[in-house]
C-alpha cells in the first residue's frame, strides 16, 4: 500500500460524475494507495443545505493544503431549482472556487493515437489557458421592468462620483455589469508565461479590444506589459514567442493551424473554446483541467459537466458508457502533485502508472461509447464505465 503524508482536498459533485467518482476511488485508487482526503460534498443538495458555505470552505481548504481534486458539479438554474427543491439559485461553484484562488485554468486534450482530431491540420495539442476570475462569472445583473436610464456609477472614498450612461431604455430589457482587476489580469499573464516556458510552447492571447476598447484593451495592455517586463528574455531563451490577435482572428487561425501552443483566453472565451478544442480533439471527457493559483495552490478537475443524460439512465438501472478518463486524470494529477510536494515519489509514480494504464487500455481497444464512435480502427465492443474501469484495474494489478 502506497502511503500518503498530507491529505488532498476532495470535492465531490453531482449526477453521473458523482457515481463515477466513487468507482474511481474504489477500483483504481484505494486498492493501491492509503488515500487521505479532506472531504467536501458540493452535491447540489448539500450546497443548498449549507447555504453554499461548503463551496467557499472547500476553496479555502485548497489554499491551506495546497492540492485539491474536484468532481463535476451542477450550476443551478430555474429548472434545477424546481427539480431539487432548492431554496436559492446558487452561483457556479467553479466560479466561486476560482474567485477565491484567483488562478488560471489550463486545459489540455488527452491524446490517443486511435482517435484523430476532427481538424485534420492539428498535429500537436492546443492548450487553453483560461483566466479564472471575474467577467461574466462575477457579474451583476438586473431585469429592467420598463423605460428608464441605466448608469454605471463609480464612487470614490470621498464620495465623489463618476457616472456613465449604459443605456436609455425605452422599454423592458436586461442589463449586466462585470469587472476585473489589474492584479488578477497580471497574475493570469504570469501563469500563462510560466506554463508556456515550462512546456516550451508559444503563447497566443486573444481578446476584442477593437470593440471593448477599455475593458479588453486593458487585458491586452497588461498582458503585453507582463511579457515585455518579466518574461520576454526567458521566452526567447527557450525559443518561444508571444502573439496577440483578435479573438475572431484567433479562431480562424486555430482551425487552419498545426496546434502546439498555449491559447490564453479571457474567462468566458476560455469556457467556450476549451469545449471546442476538447470536442474537436475527440471528446469532452478527454481533457485535463488544472487551476493554478498565484499562492501556489492547485486544483485538478474534469472539464466536462455532470453527464445528466447518463445519470437518468443509471437511475433506471441501466449500465451506461460514460467516459471517466478526465475524472481519472484529475485524481492522477492531484496524487502526482501531492507526491511531489510531500517528497513521496512512489505516490507520483503510481499516478503516472495509472495514467499509462488508462491510455494503454484505450489504445488496445478498451473504450467507452464516445471514443468507440470515433476510433480507427473501431473496437470490437463498447465497454460500460464499469467494464472500462475494471480493465484498467486489471492492467494496474
Amino acid at each position: 500500500m502506497i502511503p500518503m503524508k498530507t491529505p488532498i482536498v476532495e470535492i465531490d459533485g453531482d449526477e453521473m460524475t458523482r457515481i463515477l467518482w466513487a468507482l474511481i476511488k474504489d477500483k483504481l485508487i484505494k486498492p493501491f494507495v492509503d488515500l487521505k482526503t479532506e472531504y467536501y460534498d458540493l452535491g447540489l443538495k448539500n450546497r443548498d443545505a449549507t447555504e453554499d458555505r461548503v463551496t467557499s470552505e472547500s476553496a479555502y481548504a485548497i489554499k491551506r493544503l495546497g492540492v485539491g481534486v474536484k468532481c463535476a458539479t451542477i450550476t443551478s438554474n430555474k429548472a434545477r431549482k424546481a427539480e431539487y427543491g432548492l431554496k436559492h439559485l446558487y452561483p457556479s461553484p467553479n466560479a466561486t472556487i476560482r474567485a477565491i484562488l484567483d488562478g488560471t485554468v489550463f486545459r489540455k486534450p488527452i491524446a490517443v493515437s486511435r482517435v484523430k482530431p476532427s481538424v485534420s491540420t492539428w498535429k500537436n495539442p492546443i492548450v487553453i489557458g483560461r483566466h479564472a476570475y471575474g467577467d461574466v462569472y462575477k457579474s451583476a445583473e438586473l431585469l429592467v421592468p420598463g423605460p428608464g436610464k441605466v448608469e454605471l456609477v463609480y464612487t470614490l472614498g470621498d464620495e465623489s462620483e463618476t457616472r456613465i450612461l449604459v443605456a436609455d431604455m425605452k422599454g423592458p430589457g436586461v442589463v449586466q455589469g462585470m469587472h476585473n482587476t489589474d492584479e488578477s489580469i497580471r497574475n493570469f499573464a504570469r501563469s500563462c508565461f510560466i506554463y508556456a516556458i515550462d512546456e516550451k510552447i508559444p503563447v497566443w492571447f486573444a481578446a476584442k479590444d477593437t470593440i471593448s476598447k477599455i475593458y479588453d484593451g486593458r487585458f491586452k495592455e497588461l498582458f503585453n506589459e507582463v511579457y515585455e517586463t518579466e518574461f520576454k528574455t526567458a521566452c526567447e531563451a527557450v525559443g518561444i514567442h508571444y502573439f496577440y490577435t483578435l479573438i475572431d482572428d484567433a479562431v480562424a487561425r486555430v482551425v487552419k493551424g498545426e496546434g502546439g501552443f498555449l491559447w490564453a483566453c479571457k474567462n468566458y472565451d476560455g469556457d467556450v473554446m476549451s469545449d471546442m478544442i476538447a470536442s474537436a480533439s475527440g471528446s469532452l471527457a478527454m481533457m485535463t483541467s488544472v487551476l493554478v493559483s498565484p499562492s501556489g495552490a492547485i486544483e485538478y478537475e474534469a472539464a466536462h459537466g455532470t453527464v445528466q443524460r447518463h445519470y437518468y439512465k443509471y437511475l433506471k438501472g441501466e449500465k451506461t458508457s460514460a467516459n471517466p478518463v478526465a475524472l481519472i486524470f484529475a485524481w492522477t494529477g492531484a496524487l502526482a502533485k501531492r507526491g511531489e510536494l510531500d517528497g513521496t515519489p512512489e505516490l507520483t509514480a503510481f499516478a503516472k502508472k495509472l495514467e499509462h494504464a488508462v491510455l494503454q487500455t484505450i489504445e488496445e481497444g478498451g473504450m467507452t461509447g464516445d471514443l468507440a464512435r470515433l476510433a480507427s480502427p473501431a473496437p470490437a465492443q463498447t465497454l460500460t464505465s464499469w467494464e472500462f474501469m475494471d480493465a484498467i484495474a486489471k492492467r494496474l494489478a
